[in-house]
């Protein structure tokens, strides 16, 4: 007897693609363009972006905001919160290209920025760029900060990834990191803040899956003065990165374990070492709220690298390759390919094990 299939929810969809050199080469913004274009099939129109770093090489040491505005009273707000904060060194519109299957946009507008000062003894420059952001995100109706971190910058929008590559020009730039994201929702409405990448400060996260814990995760936050303003899931990812590894000062391997931690069974196997089972167990329980359930395959950019990631179980696919200093990841080999004709090796990930490209120091210093 052949089965019916629902075929009325996908939930295997979302492409992901990124690469870095760990040598900081700069790449075009044309190579993941082709790239996530080779994943179409995985996205359905709904959504798409990218996030590249080294973009900004005039302005390395200012913070770079991408807004986007729905109002002309809304960017006047912003823009007087801004001044008030900020010394703004440029301003400008982002440049784009009408582009077939791009709909009406709101005013895309990006600012290089630092601030003045920082609002208390204890609080650096980043925690008044978060507080702004979230401010901003939160209180100024029809106004969006969506990518606020130094030398680097998120592109997105409502369509397929390949054609909103092409709509923000990103060909023009050059990068030693980018990600890219084709969004197939399931759950929550397209709408251009929706969309992939989800920036704070470095951080940006491209996602593939569903997060079941979004409601604990998102009541966790809250406690640290974050904000979910923007409607879809995946936004918990970026804040509880920026928590862990900026704010709690855990390393990128601990942060992964924390949001995708073993299982108990896994931690109370005999042979596992005494002090790293007391290790795993200590984060479990301290960060129980922080935990990410459901099926996931993330990559995430900061100032130090690229990261991969999966969910503890392997509910979504990723590979992963290498080619002298670079190292690709995607949802599938057909995407790196097209990134790397002859990687030097091609491997699949372990579930809830990250793959971390680093950044050479002579870059980040």
């Amino acid at each position: 007897m052949r089965h019916r299939w629902d075929w009325s929810k996908e939930i295997s969809g979302c492409g992901l693609a990124g690469l870095i050199s760990r040598r900081g080469r700069k790449v075009s913004g044309e190579v993941p363009i082709r790239a996530i274009a080779n994943l179409h099939d995985r996205g359905n129109g709904l959504g798409g972006g990218f996030a590249g770093y080294g973009i900004y090489p005039d302005y390395a040491d200012h913070y770079a905001l991408h807004t986007m505005y729905y109002s002309d009273q809304a960017q006047d707000l912003t823009e007087d919160l801004l001044r008030g904060h900020f010394s703004i060194a440029h301003s400008e519109f982002i440049p784009t290209r009408p582009t077939e299957g791009i709909g009406d946009a709101p005013n895309l507008w990006r600012y290089f920025a630092t601030p003045r000062s920082t609002r208390s003894e204890t609080e650096g420059e980043a925690d008044t760029v978060m507080k702004t952001v979230m401010r901003v995100n939160d209180e100024i109706e029809g106004a969006y900060i969506f990518s606020s971190g130094k030398n680097m910058g998120a592109f997105k929008a409502v369509g397929f990834a390949e054609d909103i590559g092409r709509f923000y020009r990103l060909e023009e730039y050059e990068g030693y990191i980018w990600t890219a994201h084709g969004r197939f929702p399931t759950n929550t409405q397209a709408w251009w803040g929706g969309a992939h990448p989800f920036c704070l400060l470095d951080y940006s996260v491209v996602h593939n899956g569903e997060i079941s814990s979004y409601g604990i995760n998102r009541r966790y936050l809250e406690q640290f003065d974050y904000k979910c303003t923007l409607q879809t899931d995946t936004e918990v990812m970026v804040y509880l990165l920026d928590l862990l590894i900026r704010r709690h000062g855990l390393s990128i391997e601990m942060a992964c374990e924390v949001l995708a931690p073993p299982f108990w069974k896994t931690i109370d196997r005999p042979d596992m070492d005494p002090e790293e089972a007391e290790l795993l167990e200590a984060l479990r329980i301290t960060y129980a709220p922080a935990t990410v359930n459901g099926p996931f395959a993330i990559l995430f950019g900061h100032s130090r690298g690229l990261v991969g990631f999966n969910d503890r179980i392997k509910l979504r696919p990723m590979v992963a390759a290498e080619k002298d200093d670079m190292l690709f990841i995607s949802s599938e080999e057909a995407a790196i390919h097209i990134m790397c004709e002859s990687p030097d090796r091609v491997w699949t990930p372990q579930a809830g094990h990250p793959v971390i490209g680093w950044l050479d120091e002579s870059v980040t210093s």
